[in-house]
């Protein structure tokens, strides 16, 4: 329903080079990590930084959250949370890594809602599919009608602020030794080559887009026309330059 629902999706190997760089090391069969401490820990870790960020002066609040502003406010407003079970939900691919890089690839390259999803646009709103995860079977699939300014509130809400990445990488697949990692797992691992003239590094498997940015969205320039220095560009004839009776 495109509500407010900010997550992390994040994918772990099950394993890692030894820091002698001679071999790799597994995690158990079953068991990458104690998930109940894992969600503790996220949950310490996460209020932790809220309360430094509040006293830092970088929270602000508006409307009837303007009242958190004051620190005893806002104290008392993480103490239920504090209590409050926190998961992390952590399980292996059932439909193996390419299923999962299928999933993840919806949400990397598109914002909020696929075109598939959009039923009608009408005096009476926005209509569009919605998956409700709180009911089973075919009710499970709805359909639902918004205002336009609602429906548009609801997809800002997941368009990332500026400076914002998408998609970050750790560890193994960190840009600086990203290469040579995956190089030395593979050879580890006894892991099959990638083919010829293909790479695992997209900035450089991918040509560079030198088309110039968007002044407004940031979004890259679609090329019109291109023409030759010291040639103007032409208009496309008007339709009545077409139909113009020709003379002798």
């Amino acid at each position: 329903a495109m509500t407010h629902h900010p997550h992390v999706h994040m994918i772990v190997p099950g394993g890692g080079i030894a820091l002698d760089g001679e071999r790799w090391v597994s995690c158990r069969p079953g068991f990458l990590l104690p998930v109940r401490v894992l969600s503790r820990l996220f949950r310490r870790l996460f209020l932790a930084k809220l309360t430094e960020a509040h006293a830092a002066g970088q929270l602000k609040f508006f409307g009837d959250h303007a009242s958190l502003s004051e620190r005893s406010s806002f104290v008392k407003f993480l103490v239920p949370l504090r209590k409050k079970n926190w998961f992390v939900y952590a399980k292996p691919p059932f439909a193996g890594p390419e299923a999962v890089l299928a999933y993840l690839s919806r949400y990397t390259h598109r914002v909020a809602i696929s075109n598939s999803r959009l039923i009608a646009l009408d005096g009476s709103g926005v209509t569009f599919r919605y998956k409700d995860y709180r009911r089973s079977g075919d009710e499970r699939y709805r359909a639902m009608t918004l205002d336009p300014d609602e429906f548009i509130r609801r997809f800002l809400l997941h368009v990332l602020p500026m400076g914002f990445h998408r998609i970050r990488h750790y560890g193994l697949l960190a840009s600086a030794g990203r290469a040579a990692n995956v190089a030395r797992a593979r050879v580890l691992l006894a892991a099959p080559q990638p083919e010829i003239g293909r790479s695992d590094d997209a900035d450089t498997a991918a040509p560079p887009d030198w088309r110039p940015p968007c002044p407004c969205c940031g979004g890259r320039m679609i090329i019109i026309e291109t023409f030759e220095r010291d040639n103007h560009a032409q208009a496309p004839p008007s339709a009545a330059s077409t139909t113009r009776p020709q003379t002798p």
